[in-house]
Order: structure tokens, then sequence, then C-alpha cells
């Protein structure tokens, strides 16, 4: 079965044309070896998945042609150990980040465009 079309079916990707977009650029991985679209995959491949949920190790237990619930969905591939560690460590990082957030006033007043005035000196 084509790699793409497994991702896809597997729930990695939301379209098969988003997972073959991903194959062209190099972001799918078998076995080691950067995977063209209609690389075939079969049970007991391992290959490494970046997407925008994060980067996966994974192994191939099943073949589905068909995208089926995401618990059927879970039950095609095992990710190791250290790909899942890695994950949770990268995703509790991006929550402990500041973020900007806007303080929500929106434009200033004139009074208060002629106080940020005074107070670079333009006035």
């Amino acid at each position: 079965m084509r790699i793409d079309k497994w991702l896809w079916a597997a729930r990695f990707f939301k379209t098969r044309a988003i997972a073959t977009r991903a194959c062209d650029l190099g972001r799918i991985q078998s076995n080691g070896q950067a995977a063209k679209p209609s690389r075939e995959v079969r049970a007991g491949d391992l290959l490494q998945v970046k997407n925008e949920s994060g980067d996966f190790q994974i192994e191939v237990l099943a073949i589905s042609e068909t995208r089926g619930p995401a618990a059927v969905a879970l039950t095609l591939y095992r990710e190791t150990d250290a790909s899942r560690e890695l994950r949770l460590k990268l995703a509790e990082e991006r929550r402990a980040m500041p973020r900007f957030e806007a303080s929500g006033e929106g434009r200033p007043s004139k009074r208060n465009r002629r106080d940020l005035n005074r107070l670079r000196g333009r006035i």
C-alpha cells in the first residue's frame, strides 16, 4: 500500500494531498530513508513522521486502505517510548513559554495619543 494513503488512513494528515505534500517535502522517512508518496509500506516498517502535531517515530502494525474512526487508526501503529517522551516534553515547554497578548484596549484616544507624543518628546 502507498505510504501517503496509509498516513491518511492512520490519521496523521487530514487529506491525502497533504500527506503527499509532506512526503515530497521530505518530512516522512521510512526505515531511515526519505519516502516518496508512492513508496510501499508494510507491517514492521519504522517511520518518522513530522507534522504540525510533532515528530513521531512509529512502527507500522497493520495496513488499512480506508480511513476509519480514530480508535481504529490507533491500532495501525505503535509509537516508540522515546518519541512519546520527547513529544510530551516539547509540548510542556511550549505551554510554559510566555505568550504575547495585546492589551485589548484598542487604538489610543486623542488624549492618550497626546500623552504618548509628549512622553516621546515629539511635541
